[in-house]
């Protein structure tokens, strides 16, 4: 029985060192958060960094969101739909699929676009169309990195 006494109040002990350690730990961060949202200083870097890093944010959004670049796209994109309707109606599936892809490629919602050609193309041109899409895809990712290099070259 003295034995058993002496774990526990072994563990005892060891419960309280634990409990005065964590409430060391939690006043220890109390004390230097306090000192440091006391300093004049914090709340101007604060706002830097949270500024540095909101301007990127916004130069991205404006450019993804230029009107005239988006005005742009949507005429490349009617331009090629017409022309893909075009070399379609004059029999011609290989290049009315290259435009259409293309189309496929600026369009905003091209799930939806490709529902639309679904019922409206004949089925042997839609699936020249969806046999297309990897390769207009390859080739656009190919054009970027091209691009990509081209520009990181003129710094």
């Amino acid at each position: 029985m003295p034995r058993v006494r002496a774990v526990l109040g072994l563990l005892a002990a060891l419960a309280a060192l634990a409990a005065c350690g964590a409430v060391a730990f939690l006043a220890y961060c109390v004390h230097w958060d306090r000192k440091r949202r006391g300093d004049p200083a914090f709340r101007r870097r604060l706002r830097d960094k949270r500024g540095a890093q909101r301007r990127p944010a916004e130069a991205r959004g404006a450019q993804l969101w230029d009107p005239a670049k988006n005005e742009k796209l949507q005429e490349l994109f009617l331009q090629e739909v017409q022309m893909g309707e075009l070399w379609l109606s004059r029999g011609e599936h290989r290049l009315g699929v290259q435009h259409l892809s293309n189309a496929l490629l600026v369009c905003r919602q091209p799930q939806e676009l490709l529902k639309v050609f679904k019922h409206t193309l004949p089925p042997q041109v839609f699936e020249m169309l969806l046999r297309k899409i990897p390769l207009i895809c390859q080739q656009f990712e190919a054009d970027m990195n091209e691009q990509e290099y081209l520009e990181d070259d003129r710094d």
